[in-house]
């Protein structure tokens, strides 16, 4: 019995070191780094990167105070060298008598200028470029028709009403999508066939592409590709659709055509790729974008970034790197229940340390028997007490009596008298656990 509790005690132990050695490799693990690059995608670094990629201008802003005198004049302040637009009499409505106004400033501002457009308190609605802030809050687009609007004419009608709806308390209305396409004409095609068959590249007046974009062999390893650059595109006038045109024009083609700052794909799986990509462009970078004066060339160059981590994540059925097994990661979600598993059965064992074992001492004679005469053995090595003979001649007793078919009540009376001398004897001894009450309990059944 003695080697059972002992060997209990080191299991108990044993429990803990476990569970200490899980929680420590648990929270080691916590600690790695999460590799997002895209199944190891080349793409190069984000292009939007403040202050170093040409995105400021020169623009000189009038004072505080002056801007103040004109939006006391005037609800709409447009100052030059602002690119957004919006349906005038939508707005207009929108905003009804309600005490707004709108300051409409260039896109490219330093951090100096933007605090100099908070200063201006009569100012309900700051349009810098064309992102879109108010007085508690500021509102961007969410979808590609959104983007597309926004980007390719400076259209900010749909963002204005939602934030004019705020500024009322209002609920927000839907969204307003009044980009519209049109084919070009043959004489808007022709150039731009001439160009992508000699070049590969089309850059209309006004757009500001130098040259064909560094990171196209990597965004499309397979096939060359084509790109058509033109300017932002007049608000309220349908935009030529050169992308479908110039699909039927180059079948079978990667093409990227540019309007402003959207960017848009034509050719193999367009259907499923286009608006994958624009949403990962748009959502991530489109509030940069819309605020500050980037060049086509690193807008272009950001899309393209985002065409290669999509075609690495297996958009296009591109097998995947061999990814080697990691036994860790496997098991990691079960290191918590393996954890709290260990910690219970320690204070299970624990509990059954501190109050004894839980089984209590056998109830039938025979077992009562087989256990104290198993307790007497065992102390006859370390104790020659008179209490101890007394009980083996007690237990002697017992056993004639359950061989001769006595009465349970002698036999029950030989067993308590034998479970006393012991008990006296175990004390003697000076050993609590050879104590019959603590010897027999959870032992035999």
């Amino acid at each position: 019995m003695t080697r059972v509790v002992a060997q209990l005690h080191r299991l108990r132990w044993a429990f803990l070191a476990t569970a200490v050695v899980l929680l420590v490799v648990f929270l080691l693990a916590q600690r790695q780094t999460v590799d997002v690059s895209y199944a190891q995608s080349p793409s190069g670094e984000d292009s939007v990167t403040e202050g170093s990629a040409g995105e400021l201008t020169d623009t000189d802003l009038p004072s505080v105070a002056e801007m103040t005198a004109m939006l006391d004049e005037d609800p709409v302040v447009r100052l030059p060298g602002s690119i957004a637009d919006w349906d005038e009499q939508l707005v207009t409505e929108a905003i009804g008598d309600a005490d707004i106004r709108v300051l409409v400033t260039p896109p490219g501002l330093t951090e100096k200028q933007q605090d100099q457009l908070r200063e201006v308190e009569n100012a309900t609605i700051l349009v810098v470029g064309t992102e879109i802030t108010g007085t508690m809050y500021g509102v961007s687009a969410d979808d590609v028709a959104g983007w597309r609007a926004q980007f390719a004419t400076g259209d900010v009608t749909s963002l204005l009403l939602t934030l004019v709806a705020s500024e009322k308390d209002e609920d927000s209305p839907p969204d307003i999508d009044l980009f519209r396409w049109r084919a070009p004409t043959a004489a808007e095609l022709a150039p731009v066939v001439a160009d992508l068959r000699a070049d590969r590249l089309h850059v209309a007046d006004g757009a500001t592409l130098e040259s064909m974009p560094d990171r196209a062999a990597t965004a499309f390893p397979d096939q060359e590709p084509l790109f058509a650059v033109f300017p932002q595109q007049p608000f309220g006038l349908p935009v030529p659709e050169y992308g479908a045109a110039l699909a039927e024009e180059f079948p079978d083609t990667p093409i990227v055509v540019m309007y402003g700052n959207w960017a848009e794909y034509h050719g193999p799986d367009a259907e499923s790729f286009s608006d994958v990509v624009a949403a990962g462009v748009y959502s991530r970078f489109g509030d940069r974008i819309a605020g500050y004066a980037y060049p086509q060339a690193n807008v272009l160059g950001v899309y393209l970034d985002q065409v290669t981590d999509v075609r690495y994540a297996g958009l296009f059925d591109r097998p995947l790197p061999y990814q080697p097994f990691d036994p860790l990661r496997v098991a990691l979600p079960v290191l918590p229940w393996l954890f709290a598993l260990c910690v219970l059965v320690f204070l299970g064992l624990s509990v059954r340390s501190v109050l004894g074992p839980g089984g209590g001492p056998p109830r039938r004679a025979p077992a009562r028997l087989a256990g104290l005469t198993t307790l007497a053995i065992e102390m006859s090595g370390l104790s020659r007490d008179p209490a101890l003979v007394r009980a083996l001649s007690k237990l002697e007793a017992v056993r004639r009596a359950l061989a001769e078919d006595l009465s349970q009540r002698l036999v029950r009376r030989l067993l308590d008298e034998a479970e006393s001398e012991l008990d006296t004897a175990a004390r003697e001894l000076g050993r609590a656990d050879y104590r019959p009450a603590n010897y027999l309990a959870g032992g035999i059944a």
